[in-house]
């Protein structure tokens, strides 16, 4: 059984039906339809090109669908946009561009209080000190928490995360794990995240997504990872598998 939600009405925190994304002749989605509970941890997995990454974006209106419906806690994201946070797989910036982590925080978040943003840093386990270093001289596990720290500033009911422990080393992860650990069960955050960590998968979730141009699984990690599932799902590919 997938958890439960905590609310009264059920209203899951993400709904999505039958979402088609294409790019010129090509299919990239197709029929995409899921619900994500409230309070929940949801994984969504998949081989490369599988379509992840997009599925977030068109779920977030950062690219078009061609077809399709998504409600957040039963409401267009036009009218909630400010409860979801959203951390991206990839960060370009120039590394050599001279502006603090404090200016970039506070850049993204106008005139944002000094006393959050502290906060912020803190709660993705990082210290204030950091604030003064140069946003081009942070490791990648680094930046990586202050992008989550960002997100975090509104108190957001749901995030939504793109293989944030991407190229981190395993200490990293950890601390990654711990973060998502505590925004959902201290402050009943939502969390859905693109991961290729089938053992942080099988571990720590609540509910399992399978992408393949089209939901090929949606259930719990028990079901979702048994291995007919798997070899349908990645057929060829490799999985990542770490000691946790």
């Amino acid at each position: 059984m997938l958890k439960p939600s905590p609310t009264i009405n059920n209203i899951p925190a993400v709904d999505v039906e039958k979402l088609t994304v294409v790019r010129g002749n090509n299919i990239i989605l197709k029929n995409v339809s899921f619900t994500v509970p409230q309070g929940s941890i949801t994984a969504i997995i998949g081989p490369n090109g599988s379509g992840k990454t997009t599925l977030l974006k068109a779920i977030l209106e950062i690219i078009n669908i061609q077809k399709g419906k998504v409600l957040f806690f039963g409401k267009k994201l036009t009218t909630i946009r400010q409860d979801i946070g959203y951390v991206p797989q990839k960060f370009a910036f120039e590394k050599n561009f001279p502006i603090t982590v404090y200016e970039f925080l506070n850049l993204a978040r106008q005139n944002q209080p000094q006393k959050i943003i502290r906060e912020k840093i803190k709660e993705v386990g990082l210290t204030p000190l950091i604030l003064e270093k140069q946003l081009g001289a942070l490791s990648g596990g680094q930046l990586q928490r202050v992008l989550i720290a960002q997100a975090l500033f509104d108190d957001p009911k749901l995030l939504i995360m793109d293989e944030p422990s991407a190229g981190i080393d395993t200490v990293g992860e950890q601390i990654f794990y711990k973060i998502i650990e505590h925004l959902n069960k201290e402050h009943n955050t939502t969390i859905i995240i693109v991961s290729h960590d089938i053992n942080f998968v099988a571990n720590s979730v609540d509910q399992v997504i399978c992408i393949n141009k089209t939901v090929i699984c949606n259930d719990t990690p028990k079901i979702a990872l048994s291995d007919a599932n798997l070899k349908k799902l990645f057929r060829d590919s490799k999985l990542t598998k770490h000691n946790h």
